[in-house]
């Protein structure tokens, strides 16, 4: 009997192991594949398609393989147990047991939950939201079946009473933290701090700079920006540490804010440079991310564009409150302290672990400056030996005790500092609701340049002044467009859209200089930076020329001025040269403003530099694939050019993105034709309109997509290769310079129809991306405006609203809310860089757009009769009186002032084309 006993706790001791190692193996095995997954999670269809030839978004079925794989992925622990319990000896107990399986089961479901996460995210791009929202449920579910498989293999039948009631108290306990959570968000998001209450009556009042900082994978990616338009300096709070991917707050990350940064970050996949954070405390000083933030919850936080607040719990009962607010360079921040003996404001001079910075304090002046040369996108760009953040910050109150810090480490009493990671601090003693203000300069040039900037913005103005100032800059810009009719939250959902669209590109000149990230040195005049052309030559731009008209002049001259210093316009500066998507849309923007009338610009300078762009490869063209975010070799601009003109389409094995490449190649080309016909330059107009059709060599007739071809014509054998950012569905409609072209290559106007449905019907439009932001206006063009109408009034109420979770997909500096902005008034550029519009169906029963308010004889407006949720569909519409033949409008249309009226209804009008 010994021995049996014995041989049976050896088996099971073995058993134990075995069952420790495999679990240990297959929690390593899993998080490992998430790591390698995690730098292409934004697009893993792509990652999936390059590893193994399967486009998942082509494929919906996918969907029920990704949730079964998931859900294999969850119950095979469970296997595990279950027939490793055959094998333990009695000494271990059943709660034992079951513990090691729940944990199991757990961490298991949560992983196998995110891995359905990503599925959803890219194959069945319409049910994003629906995933967000239900995933919650979802897991409670996927729990509650492990649970129960659990308890019933795992036990024999004397235990199952036990396991039973430990399973239901389990998944009870699982299920009141659910609700109680669930409760508590809902609470949280409906709640309004009593200091943020305000009488809705101007535009500005509309604003909701919360929206899109919340969601799924394809949520906004915002952030509560305080600032003026087109300011060079935003502000924003800090709930996680800012990097490519990552923004410095996301609404549901934690309850802690760790700073309130001074932000130059245009978007999330881009970096964040030259920025200064300041983050108020008592007592001790904490320097490190980890132990300065303090506890808020939303309820207690108020965010316009010109005022952030937030209380939080500074321990011990005791708060402090943080108001921020804003001009174009400068941050002006005010903290109400509690009664402290060392009430302090730290300051974050430099975070980048491979760049340094310094940081002085001057106790006597009531000072702390410094710079960092920080750069997140560093790596992708060139080397910039003279880049400098400068800030400068005086406060309110004589310092009372002051210091350094480096790293975790703080020196009290030290002056100044230079290293990685550094930073100072000023401490006050405070009595109860005393308040410190901390009035920041920053600048690009230098400190003294910083400390200019704060005289000139800051110098002898309270809070509240500034406040003011910031709110009636910001109410006179949305108060372009004024709107009519329209119920609380689709003001809210407009005006922050139009408030989205007056951020970028941001001003980066300081009074008549401004520092060139292109050649590194200081240059006197106007200047502008952050341009996401790829995105925002689309809508964003065109929207400019309409509503900010008197700046884009200087918004070209700015890319002139970075032709002429670096040697090419940017593709996507951050804020020197990347290599960020792909095309050189610049040439889209200077095209688009001239055909609208704007002037005030080098036009011969612009001809040369978008000449460069078409006719010049890039270094090594011939033997760089192009592959996004390389380290920096060179500069991009149109990679694959060489091949381009040899043989009219770039070839898929020589450039990643052959496809994408080439259809945007070709529409460039349009906007160099127009340009050149504009100037009188009639050869080079004939060429690049000739070019501008070679989007038709990559359609393959037998697939009916855009298709990528090898150097030797053949067809690759993979024809899912060649995309960027989404696949043959994504490009399919993609020559917006020539539509009717496109039509006509299809087959005619019903099988281009048939095909559009085909693609809205079949989920394969992907509205939070940009490429294809123009397809529901298609249909304008194939004698089919009432199915416009139809989808665009779906795509500006199912991707548009209120609140945390009232955007999708990216904002992309603008783009995003600028698609909604044209849609809500009723139009769209189709193809920027010609002077015409498609009309849609607009939202409200009145627009009225007023570029220059100084002349209310140019305000253009839309009137919409009867328009409603259910009366979508336009049955006339006149144009200063007259019947509108075609549903298209132009540009001088609207800047001459007068009125687009439309008679609205629910069933379209088939006669209307």
């Amino acid at each position: 009997m010994t021995g049996k006993k014995t041989g049976t706790l050896s088996r099971g001791v073995v058993a134990w192991c075995c069952l420790s190692l495999a679990a240990a193996a297959y929690l390593v095995g899993f998080l490992g594949i998430l790591v390698i997954l995690q730098p292409v999670w934004y697009d893993i269809g792509m990652f999936i398609s390059g590893a193994t030839g399967v486009r998942l978004n082509l494929l919906p079925p996918c969907m029920g393989a990704t949730a079964l794989l998931a859900i294999l992925f969850a119950l095979w622990p469970v296997k595990i147990a279950r027939n490793a319990h055959r094998h333990l000896p009695a000494p271990f107990p059943v709660w034992l047991k079951i513990t090691l399986a729940f944990v199991t089961v757990t961490w298991s479901a949560l992983l196998a939950v995110l891995l359905m996460m990503t599925g959803a995210t890219m194959v069945l791009p319409g049910l994003r939201y629906l995933w967000d929202v239900s995933a919650p449920w979802i897991f409670l579910a996927l729990f509650t079946v492990c649970a129960a498989l659990c308890a019933r293999g795992l036990v024999t039948m004397k235990q199952r009473t036990r396991a039973a009631v430990a399973a239901v108290a389990g998944l009870g306990l699982a299920s009141l933290v659910f609700v109680a959570g669930t409760v508590s968000s809902f609470l949280e998001r409906s709640g309004a701090p009593a200091h943020c209450t305000v009488v809705r009556a101007d535009p500005v009042d509309f604003v909701n700079p919360l929206t899109g900082t919340r969601g799924g994978f394809e949520y906004g990616k915002t952030l509560p920006l305080v600032a003026l338009p087109f300011g060079m300096t935003h502000w924003t709070p800090v709930t996680q540490e800012s990097r490519i991917g990552v923004h410095p707050y996301k609404y549901h990350h934690g309850d802690r804010i760790a700073g309130f940064l001074a932000t130059h970050k245009p978007a999330i996949w881009m970096g964040d440079y030259g920025q200064v954070l300041l983050m108020p405390g008592t007592g001790d000083v904490k320097p490190g991310f980890g132990e300065r933030g303090l506890r808020f919850a939303h309820r207690d936080e108020c965010a316009t564009p010109y005022r952030y607040a937030v209380i939080m719990d500074a321990g011990r009962g005791s708060h402090i409150q943080a108001e921020m607010t804003a001009t174009e360079r400068c941050g002006h921040l005010r903290f109400t302290f509690p009664e402290s003996k060392q009430a302090y404001i730290l300051v974050e001079a430099s975070r980048h672990p491979h760049f340094g910075g310094a940081v002085r304090v001057d106790a006597k002046a009531g000072e702390i400056s410094g710079y960092n040369t920080d750069r997140d996108d560093d790596e992708i760009s060139p080397v910039l030996p003279n880049f400098r953040g400068y800030f400068v910050i005086r406060f309110s109150r004589p310092i009372a005790a002051s210091g350094t810090w480096e790293g975790d480490t703080t020196f009290p009493g030290e002056g100044a500092r230079t290293g990685v990671k550094v930073g100072a601090y000023a401490a006050f003693v405070t009595r109860e609701g005393e308040a410190v203000e901390a009035r920041v300069g920053t600048s690009f040039i230098s400190v003294e340049q910083a400390r200019e900037n704060l005289d000139r913005e800051l110098a002898g103005r309270g809070f509240e002044a500034t406040r003011d100032r910031a709110r009636a800059e910001w109410n006179r810009r949305l108060d372009v467009i004024r709107v009519e009719g329209a119920s609380e939250d689709e003001r809210e959902t407009f005006y922050t859209g139009l408030y989205r669209c007056l951020l970028f590109p941001r001003i980066f000149s300081e009074y008549g200089r401004y520092y060139s990230a292109f050649d590194d040195r200081v240059h006197e005049g106007v200047s502008y930076n952050d341009y996401s052309l790829w995105d925002t030559f689309r809508a964003l731009h065109p929207l400019l020329v309409l509503v900010a008209p008197e700046r884009v002049p200087g918004m070209i001259t700015a890319l002139l001025q970075m032709y002429t210093e670096g040697g090419w316009m940017p593709k996507w500066p951050n804020p020197a040269y990347t290599n960020i998507m792909i095309g050189t849309h610049a040439d889209s923007v200077i095209a688009d403003a001239w055909a609208k009338g704007m002037r005030g610009f080098d036009a011969e300078l612009a001809w040369r530099a978008m000449y460069k762009n078409a006719m010049t490869p890039p270094d090594n063209d011939e033997n760089r694939q192009w592959g996004d975010r390389e380290p920096w070799k060179g500069y991009e601009a149109r990679g694959g050019l060489t091949w381009y003109k040899r043989l009219g389409y770039v070839p898929s094995e020589k450039v990643i993105e052959s496809v994408a490449c080439t259809l945007e190649y070709a529409y460039d080309d349009f906007c160099l034709a127009q340009m050149a016909k504009a100037l009188g330059r009639d050869a080079d107009y004939r060429l690049f309109l000739e070019r501008s059709l070679w989007y038709k060599n990559l359609y393959n007739p037998a697939t009916g997509f855009m298709a990528p071809k090898r150097a030797d014509g053949s067809w690759d054998p993979n024809p899912l290769r060649g995309f960027c950012e989404g696949g043959p569905w994504t490009y399919l409609f993609c020559a917006m310079q020539d539509v009717p072209g496109l039509v006509a290559l299809m087959g005619g106007p019903e099988k281009f129809i048939a095909r559009l449905d085909e693609n809205f019907n079949g989920g394969h439009y992907v509205h939070e991306n940009e490429p294809g932001h123009h397809y529901a206006y298609l249909y304008d063009y194939a004698g089919a405006p009432w199915k416009t109408q139809e989808r665009a009034r779906e795509f500006c109420t199912t991707k548009y609203g209120t609140g945390p979770e009232g955007l999708a997909g990216d904002e992309d500096c603008g783009q995003m809310s600028a698609w909604y902005v044209f849609s809500a008034m009723g139009f769209y550029p189709v193809t920027p860089g010609t002077d015409e519009y498609a009309i849609g169906s607009p939202l409200f029963p009145r627009v009225a757009l007023r570029p220059d308010p100084a002349r209310p004889d140019r305000t253009f407006e839309v009137i919409a009769h009867n328009v409603s949720r259910g009366n979508k569909y336009i049955q006339s519409a006149s144009l200063n009186g007259k019947l509108l033949a075609r549903p298209f409008i132009r540009h001088g249309d609207i800047a001459q002032g007068g009125s687009l009226v439309f008679e609205m209804g629910p069933a379209p009008n088939y006669e209307w084309k």
